[in-house]
């Protein structure tokens, strides 16, 4: 495998950068701060500098899961379409995607929803990657405090204006190994340049 073919195309090194010039100085570590640049970069859009939450050694964590393979969940189809070139040249982790686990809804609950407490119960300890639903994000929360079963990694990064607030102050409050972003802004862009972002680091082995 040419790693040149997908981790340093020179379009991307060349908007890094640019980035890192217009960034300057920034409260981030090291490895916090390769994740913060390649969701500016799919995005453009510094404020996430600011709004990225990682808990102690999530990074670190997020790494070493993935190069065991363990499932990675998605709620929706675009966070999967968003990784899965990746995974597919690094570890090739089995991508599932919680939409489409739910034909119909649970009464009362979206299908994303109902199909993420649906992978929940198959993949207790897999990566969740939310960037769509805070609903669903509000869902697994609710169901990792009851069964206190841990996935090895959230990374949640709804975007929006209904429950969003809420379910990442829900995720901020829960012991589990977790990138997020405060406030409304996140999507399925930066779920999966988080995810991609995590993907590099531990194929360049950097942590």
């Amino acid at each position: 495998m040419n790693e040149e073919s997908f981790l340093n195309h020179p379009i991307v090194e060349e908007s890094f950068r640019i980035i890192d010039q217009e960034v300057g100085q920034h409260n981030l570590s090291l490895l916090e701060y390769q994740i913060a640049r390649r969701v500016i970069h799919s995005t453009a859009d510094f404020e996430f500098i600011d709004l990225l939450k990682f808990s102690i050694k999530s990074i670190e964590h997020g790494v070493h899961v993935l190069r065991e393979k363990t499932p990675i969940i998605t709620d929706v189809t675009m966070v999967k379409q968003g990784i899965i070139t990746l995974v597919s040249k690094t570890f090739n982790n089995p991508i599932i995607t919680a939409i489409e686990q739910a034909p119909q809804p649970l009464p009362g609950k979206t299908r994303t929803e109902t199909g993420l407490l649906e992978c929940y119960q198959q993949y207790p300890q897999g990566i969740y990657v939310i960037g769509n639903a805070p609903t669903a994000l509000l869902a697994l929360c609710q169901e990792i405090t009851v069964k206190k079963l841990k996935p090895s990694l959230i990374i949640g990064v709804p975007v929006g204006f209904v429950s969003v607030l809420e379910s990442k102050r829900m995720l901020s409050q829960i012991d589990v190994p977790q990138i997020r972003v405060d406030g409304r802004k996140g999507g399925s862009s930066v779920a999966a340049a988080i995810i991609n972002a995590l993907l590099i680091l531990a194929w360049e082995n950097k942590c």
